[in-house]
């Protein structure tokens, strides 16, 4: 019995008792969701639920009344074997091990789609997320987006959702004329720009464009031509670095584009014909503190020229009113100096007529590498920062992204190299793909052995290390669920974790393939089903993470 199962036959208790008239709703009261979880004392049972308390005063009845009418309902119900009511008004409640057991089965029939639902289906969310400018490698903060964008992309997708990846390319503004400037020196062989962009990645750009047009420098605008060409071989090396990373978009959406193609300029009429910006001391101005922000803010500046949240705007205008894929919710994965943005784009929003809750922010915090006991400050290729290249030339691409989405967002991040390089219990990377290559170490035994599937019996599973895993297999789901919901991906790293944990002590003391000339039972055949659950639910997850499930270590 899964506890989707469960918490269907709760409600269905709860149906029951209202229609025999056991239980009166008032009017206009509904009928609140059940949930089940696991208590943290097992002993008061396998799961638990707080629906009585819920529903007490709608049904006006005191609690434990409405628990004990509950409780003989639910015990009941084939697979449970007591139901208890404990404190208040809680329901704990303990399934037989037969019932218990079967969930095994359901992962394994599932497959892949274990852990799936459609809670989000017909929603199509536009994820933007790294949008880091053309003008050099990746740090490590668009890196931390890269992991974590993906996995929340696989998460939402999970729960049914469209999701749309998006790449916002940076192409309007001063810092690609300073890109330009930079290239173009190091072509001339003078020192860069004092407010341009160093590296060994300027050099090589630089020589790619003059390999692809040897006569740039002679061009008549060698500026524009270096600008031009740069920003192409720059930003294809910025998908490249992505894609390794295993990491791609559906949209990559040009800045530059909202102003040719006359969106600001709409956008800009939008406002002034429903009143919400003004002119004053020579520039325009939207009135966002009517709309939650702590100030109005400058739209078209006193010298002619649009600020950047007159991109912002209309950007958010364009992604909702899209042909293709119109965003129900736009969610924006910002640097941890944009935490402005968050009320600024919500009042924006608002003040063009939109529903500001279709607009969440996430502020990512700072990433630091730490090797040897000492912070890592300088790249081989972009001289003053760490780039996403070299935290993968130094851990792989499975540590790296696993590590960075093992932590919420709004936390700063220090990466031991040095851990994440050792095959060991304390690197959380290896312990997680360490349980599932031993899962299918122990699938090839048993095969060998002469063990499969054909025939099962669940009520074998009943020890402590079973019913731990059992445990931890159930919780995947909801663990599904609660990333997708609070937009924390590393929910799934942790749950992880704790399934690795009960997964490794189970295998410690439970043998699936007989030992010497030991004949093949039904409990190993069990024991096996359970095991290829723990299987498939460790692979699910990894994939979740874009963290690769190896066979073999």
């Amino acid at each position: 019995m899964t506890p989707e199962e469960l918490s269907e036959a709760i409600e269905t208790a709860l149906s029951t008792s209202i229609d025999a008239g056991e239980l009166t709703l008032a009017e206009g009261a509904e009928l609140p969701a059940v949930r089940v979880e696991r208590p943290k004392n097992r002993d008061h049972g396998d799961w638990a639920t707080n629906v009585a308390l819920q529903i007490s005063k709608k049904v006006g009845k005191n609690p434990r009344e409405v628990a004990q009418l509950l409780a003989e309902k639910i015990g009941a119900v084939s697979g449970v074997a007591k139901v208890d009511v404990a404190g208040p008004g809680f329901l704990n409640i303990t399934l037989d091990a037969g019932a218990a057991g079967e969930l095994a089965q359901t992962i394994v029939e599932a497959g892949s789609a274990f852990g799936t639902n459609d809670e989000l289906a017909g929603k199509t969310i536009n994820l933007e997320f790294v949008s880091a400018n053309p003008t050099g490698p990746i740090h490590l903060g668009g890196t931390r987006w890269a992991a974590v964008g993906d996995s929340l992309a696989r998460v939402l997708e999970a729960e049914g959702a469209n999701v749309v990846r998006e790449y916002y390319f940076n192409d309007h503004g001063g810092q690609i004329d300073r890109f330009a400037r930079s290239l173009l020196a190091r072509a001339k062989g003078e020192p860069a720009p004092e407010d341009g962009y160093g590296g060994e990645y300027i050099t090589d750009i630089a020589n790619r464009v003059l390999e692809a047009n040897p006569q740039a420098l002679e061009s008549d605008d060698p500026q524009e031509a270096f600008r031009a060409a740069g920003v192409d071989f720059m930003f294809s090396d910025i998908k490249k670095s992505l894609h390794d990373f295993k990491v791609d978009f559906d949209v990559y959406f040009h800045e530059n584009s909202l102003f040719e193609g006359g969106k600001v300029e709409e956008m800009l009429e939008r406002l002034k014909s429903n009143e919400n910006l003004y002119f004053k001391d020579g520039a325009w101005w939207l009135k966002s503190t009517d709309f939650g922000d702590d100030k109005d803010r400058v739209v078209i500046k006193s010298d002619g020229n649009a600020a950047y949240i007159a991109g912002d705007i209309a950007y958010f205008q364009d992604k909702i009113n899209r042909p293709t894929n119109p965003a129900d919710i736009c969610i924006y994965m910002l640097g941890a100096d944009h935490h402005g943005y968050v009320a600024r784009l919500k009042a924006a929003a608002a003040a063009v007529g939109d529903d500001p809750d279709r607009v969440e922010v996430m502020i990512g915090q700072m990433v630091n590498l730490v090797k040897d006991g000492k912070p890592v400050r300088m790249s081989k290729r972009a001289g003053t920062v760490v780039i996403l290249e070299d935290l993968v030339d130094a851990v792989g691409v499975d540590a790296a992204r696993y590590t960075l989405t093992r932590y919420s967002v709004d936390s700063n991040i220090d990466i031991d190299l040095d851990l994440l390089t050792k095959q060991s219990n304390d690197n959380p990377v290896f312990y997680v793909q360490y349980a599932h290559a031993r899962t299918c170490n122990v699938a090839r035994n048993a095969e060998a052995a002469g063990v499969d599937t054909s025939s099962v019996d669940h009520s074998l599973l009943n020890t402590a290390s079973d019913n731990e895993l059992l445990s931890a297999l159930a919780q995947y789901p909801n663990a599904v669920k609660e990333a997708a919901t609070f937009r924390e991906p590393h929910r799934i790293a942790r749950y992880l974790e704790s399934l690795a944990s009960a997964y490794h002590s189970w295998y410690g003391n439970s043998r699936v393939a007989p030992m010497g000339d030991e004949e093949v039972t039904d409990l190993h055949r069990t024991r096996l089903q359970l095991n290829n659950a723990a299987r498939t639910v460790l692979a699910n997850g990894l994939n979740l993470l874009g963290v690769n499930a190896p066979e073999k270590m």
